[in-house]
């Protein structure tokens, strides 16, 4: 087990460093409710496979699999021949989502790390969360600084998932209020409240808080499929040209916003445009093999899908980029290629997993180096 603090990360000197800082590794949970993923989760877990092999071309990956899945699992993965080593790890889960599920990471500057394990509640709970029940979901973070042997700073009662903060590691946390002031997340708390909440346990000194985050995102707009730091003062936004698109005015919004603020140093913000790819809308034939069940929200036909390029993950030298078989694929690589040109982009193929909500970093969480 690890040690649970009383006090906050920023009481102890400890912060969320961005996420191009360096990586012990990569977490990620094993893919396998037949009522979120079709074809009883199949097509995912090889989507995930191809995730987790790229992932392993520039740093080592643990994955945390249930007892019933397991064998499978180990099966598949103890085949990929990758660079750095792929650890199979027994943690029972309600979904696939360790972005929002595992710790985040919090570190000192002096080697040592800490998680931070935020309360979970299905992006919603019983007002609108994606399904029931969620308490191992809500365990997932504990027993991964449990396996790591890092003490825990648990927020017990307040509700926050990873995918709805980005940091730029000098004080700067962007976030939306269509996702952390939804009523659903933390009603009893303020604005400030929750912002003073972000401030003791990462070490933030200033929000800046987009309105929304993409056209119809299940979680409730979640910024990492909107908007991501590229470096401190500068940020990589979804866009799109297209004013009849209701992602447009979204995206407008955040713009206009991000270029008359400052960060917490005080420094303009320089906002980068990233294309969204066109209208992804999920098929019939896509979602008549998940199981229906009363634990999950139901999939439904001919919706339109979250998809955004800003779903990316960087790792130790590498930048894992989903596509989605449209002309912007090669458009967002060559950007990104152009913003981050220390890292190596590799492309994996994106629609499987956005089919269960979300993307690559969705499914990611990295556990800084100490």
């Amino acid at each position: 087990m690890s040690q649970t603090l009383t006090s906050t990360p920023k009481q102890d000197g400890f912060s969320m460093p961005p996420e191009w800082a360096p990586h012990k590794q990569t977490w990620m949970i094993w893919p396998e409710r037949t009522d979120s993923w079709r074809l009883g989760a199949k097509p995912a877990q090889a989507a995930f496979v191809t995730v987790i092999k790229a992932i392993a071309g520039f740093e080592p990956v643990s994955v945390g699999v249930s007892a019933a899945q397991y064998a499978n699992a180990y099966a598949q993965l103890s085949q990929a021949n990758t660079k750095f080593p792929i650890r199979v790890v027994e943690i029972s889960n309600n979904d696939a989502w360790c972005r929002d599920t595992g710790p985040t990471f919090v570190t000192n500057g002096k080697g040592e790390v800490r998680g931070v394990d935020w309360t979970f509640n299905a992006w919603g709970g019983l007002n609108g969360g994606l399904y029931f029940p969620w308490d191992r979901d809500d365990q997932v973070a504990s027993k991964i600084l449990g396996i790591e042997q890092l003490p825990r700073y648990r927020t017990e009662g307040f509700v926050l998932e990873g995918g709805a903060i980005h940091v730029d590691g000098e004080g700067t946390l962007l976030t939306t209020a269509e996702c952390l002031l939804n009523a659903n997340r933390n009603p009893h708390l303020s604005r400030e409240q929750i912002e003073a909440m972000l401030r003791e346990h990462l070490a933030i000194e200033k929000v800046l808080w987009l309105e929304d985050g993409i056209f119809n995102d299940e979680t409730d707009g979640h910024v990492d499929n909107m908007a991501c730091f590229v470096k401190p003062g500068e940020v990589l936004l979804a866009w799109t040209d297209d004013k009849n698109d209701p992602q447009y005015a979204r995206s407008k919004a955040a713009l206009d916003y991000l270029e008359t603020s400052t960060d917490a140093k005080g420094r303009k913000i320089k906002v980068h445009k990233l294309p969204v790819p066109a209208p992804i809308i999920a098929k019939a034939e896509e979602y008549a093999s998940v199981d229906q069940s009363m634990a999950a929200i139901p999939r439904e036909a001919n919706a339109r899908l979250a998809g955004s390029y800003i779903n990316f993950y960087l790792c130790n030298g590498g930048l894992i980029l989903p596509t989605f078989d449209d002309p912007n694929d090669q458009v967002a690589a060559e950007i990104l290629q152009q913003l981050f040109p220390a890292h190596q982009v590799v492309t994996v193929p994106g629609r499987e997993i956005l089919l269960g909500g979300g993307n690559i970093h969705c499914i990611t969480q990295q556990q800084p180096a100490g």
